[in-house]
């Protein structure tokens, strides 16, 4: 029964190509680039840039693999509950979990970026 088991687990890793042990590092680096977009965004302080760097940090998180797309969606998720509680407008939640998913499959951030905004970002 073990055999079959160790068998069974070793026939998965193949076929999975062994990528399970990329998922942590890929979930910490995609932490740490929606915590870059936030940083930016407080930083740039700039009128309607909200969406942009939404956008930006789930696309930069989302393109590290899996475990920065899992990473991107709990760190926006939890933002967006916790707005929700907070009483913010619906409307500009429902805007907010639209840019989130707009880069997090892979759209281009520059869909939500501002006039003006200066090149850095």
């Amino acid at each position: 029964m073990k055999l079959l088991l160790a068998g069974l687990v070793l026939i998965l890793l193949v076929e999975t190509h062994a990528q399970w042990h990329r998922f942590p590092i890929q979930a910490a680096q995609g932490g740490c680039d929606m915590l870059r977009a936030y940083r930016d965004m407080r930083e740039a302080n700039w009128k309607n840039s909200d969406k942009y760097f939404h956008a930006r940090g789930n696309y930069d998180a989302a393109q590290r693999g899996p475990g920065g797309r899992w990473a991107a969606r709990v760190i926006s998720d939890g933002r967006e509950t916790y707005n929700k509680i907070r009483g913010r407008d619906p409307m500009d939640l429902a805007a907010d979990r639209k840019a989130n998913e707009w880069g997090r499959s892979g759209g281009d951030p520059n869909r939500y970026r501002p006039r003006g905004l200066p090149g850095r970002y």
